[in-house]
């Protein structure tokens, strides 16, 4: 019998590792379905945030069809909607992919109709949930992997499963309180089909109460006891007793309350209210506000993730240092920028998504020059506020802050190139534009030795490199801003030669490169100043004018600039203060695409890369 479908390809598998694809939690909270009004009609939208950083929702998709008082439940590349109201019962299972974009499609039905309210909770391989019978042994089992119906959990519960909530770990499914109102807390083994047994009590009774968890902690919020209330309370998950006070919501507004979280944080979808709350799920203390929904006027609704506490998150399932990350695997880092931080932030160039806190920079700067080799990714240089001669280092490897390599040969903003071996800072402004490049080993930490000049005294421009060459170009100068390129050979020392020039005149141009192409992207435009949506490409082993590419989503200057690429795709992130992160395909000229966001919006930050064109032999 074939078993296609059934288990993993050990070559995919290994990919996935390498790329640290491999159960990587996420960070996406999707609020499902709900009634406009008390009297209203059900809908079937879906909105979605990034919780990693706070903001407004947007449009996900449909669901199947439009329903109420229904559960969501999350696995890393599916979500779960289920049961619920449309008004009248239904037994549906909606799922969707929840890293794009996209409509619900069918995936199977509940045993019985009715509703599950939030009573659901997922561990990436079963989905634990009310089965829509609302009585005391309505618990269902639904495996994630495979589209089909639901069966029973043979789990007991002395909980009546209407208007509870569901929350839990990887091997924990908690469920508390239910209507009329309820106290107590339930506990089921995952991975058994044994009985329920008593867990504790929650600080009141209620119903209508929201849930969300990490590893180690679930989180119960707000509902009604008979009125609304905007209590925080938590238990320990691994260890039965009663909850603790964690602080309050920022209002009384989430009765029928649902939640979402990642590894870190959760999120409190409210009633009849486009507020988004947002606390620490590993610290006690008060909520803060997250930002709004599209519309207030939802009620009943479903909350879902794809990064909860069921699901394996970092550190759970510990993998080797080999596995877990490999140089040349894809890691880009944004670091420093305007206004004026010291933070290192990461993402992986081979998947699309939202950056993450890695470290902080010695000292907080913009408009460095950022460069890597395999392993070390290195921050030279910038401005706060005057000119620094400031040289750091991080190995990437391993998350942590930056350290002292050593100081440039001149204090100024500059661009930096580099292959494995050395890294180059080319020109650069002191304020005043200079013409210097000098460079280190970046395998051994000490001062910049003086290289050569380049052609023009310029600041600000953009620089990338093959293994064997680094080209630099456009900038500013004083009358205002420049299309040249120019380059040099990183083995030998020695002054810059004229390359071509860019298709326009430009300050504060980022650029990438594959081995084979280099490519500029966004700035600023003489004479008007306007902000650059434009890309265009260079070969670097030819010396010429450049060609245009395609456009950037998004215009702007001041794109993080440095090596953010691997030898097929390249990053533009952040610029103009904006926390956008776009890629192309560097081999196929066309347009940008959206790829994910950082966590602050910048200008002028510097990026490093473990497998950019300078470090690929072909």
């Amino acid at each position: 019998m074939s078993n296609s479908g059934k288990i993993w390809d050990t070559r995919e598998a290994y990919q996935k590792q390498r790329a640290n694809t491999w159960e990587t939690p996420g960070n996406r909270g999707m609020r499902l379905g709900g009634q406009t009004t008390p009297a209203g009609s059900e809908s079937n939208t879906v909105e979605f945030v990034d919780i990693i950083s706070t903001g407004n929702t947007a449009d996900f998709g449909d669901l199947t069809q439009a329903r109420k008082k229904g559960a969501g439940a999350g696995g890393f590349t599916r979500i779960l909607c289920l049961g619920g109201q449309t008004p009248t019962n239904v037994n549906t299972i909606d799922f969707v992919n929840p890293v794009a974009t996209g409509n619900f499609a069918d995936f199977g039905d509940l045993i019985n109709a009715g509703q599950t309210t939030n009573v659901s909770h997922c561990n990436n391989i079963k989905t634990i949930s009310a089965d829509g019978s609302g009585d005391a042994d309505g618990v269902v089992i639904t495996h994630m992997a495979s589209q089909g119906n639901s069966s029973s959990f043979q789990n007991r519960t002395n909980i009546d499963t209407q208007w509870a909530v569901g929350t839990g770990s990887n091997t924990r499914f908690l469920m508390a309180g239910n209507y009329p109102a309820s106290n107590q807390i339930d506990s089921m083994e995952i991975a058994t089909t044994g009985t329920k047994f008593d867990f504790g009590n929650l600080t009141r009774s209620g119903w209508g109460i929201g849930a969300v968890s990490d590893t180690t902690r679930s989180v119960f919020f707000g509902g009604y006891n008979p009125s609304a209330t905007n209590v925080i309370e938590f238990v320990t998950t691994a260890s039965a007793g009663n909850a603790t006070d964690f602080g309050d919501l920022t209002s009384t507004d989430f009765i029928d309350a649902a939640g979402s979280s990642n590894s870190k944080k959760g999120i409190t979808w409210g009633y009849q209210t486009n507020k988004i709350d947002i606390f620490n799920i590993a610290t006690t203390g008060n909520a803060t506000d997250f930002g709004d929904t599209l519309t207030s006027t939802f009620y009943q609704i479903m909350g879902a993730d794809n990064g909860g506490g069921g699901l394996p998150q970092e550190g759970a399932f510990p993998q080797r240092p080999s596995v877990n990350y490999m140089p040349g695997s894809g890691r880009v880092f944004f670091s420093g920028g305007s206004p004026t931080i010291n933070t290192i932030e990461l993402v992986n160039v081979n998947t699309l998504g939202n950056s993450s806190d890695f470290g902080n920079l010695t000292v907080g700067r913009r408009g460095q020059a950022g460069y890597s080799s395999l392993t070390r990714g290195m921050n030279a240089g910038g401005l706060n506020p005057s000119a620094q001669n400031v040289i750091d280092s991080f190995e990437m490897a391993s998350q942590g802050n930056a350290a002292d390599f050593g100081d440039l040969t001149v204090a100024r903003l500059s661009s930096g190139a580099s292959n494995q071996t050395r890294g180059l800072h080319m020109a650069g402004g002191t304020p005043t534009r200079g013409n210097v490049i000098d460079y280190v080993t970046i395998a051994s930490a000490g001062n910049a030795t003086d290289f050569g000049d380049t052609t023009i005294d310029v600041s600000q421009g953009g620089a990338t490199a093959s293994p064997t060459r680094a080209v630099r170009g456009g900038g500013s100068q004083p009358s205002p801003y420049t299309n040249v390129m120019d380059y040099v050979e990183i083995a030998s020392t020695g002054n810059a030669t004229d390359f071509g020039d860019l298709t326009n005149s430009v300050n504060e141009i980022a650029a990438i490169s594959s081995s084979v192409r280099g490519c500029w992207a966004g700035g600023q435009i003489a004479p008007s100043d306007a902000n650059s949506n434009v890309i265009e490409y260079i070969t670097i082993a030819s010396t010429g004018n450049a060609t245009d590419f395609g456009d950037l989503t998004v215009a702007r200057g001041g794109i993080a600039r440095g090596s953010s690429s691997s030898n097929i795709r390249g990053l533009y992130g952040e610029g103009a203060s904006s926390n956008v992160i776009e890629f192309i395909t560097i081999a196929s000229a066309g347009n940008a695409t959206d790829f994910g966001d950082t966590l602050a919006s910048l200008s002028a930050a510097a990026a490093q890369g473990d497998s950019h064109g300078g470090l690929q032999s072909s």
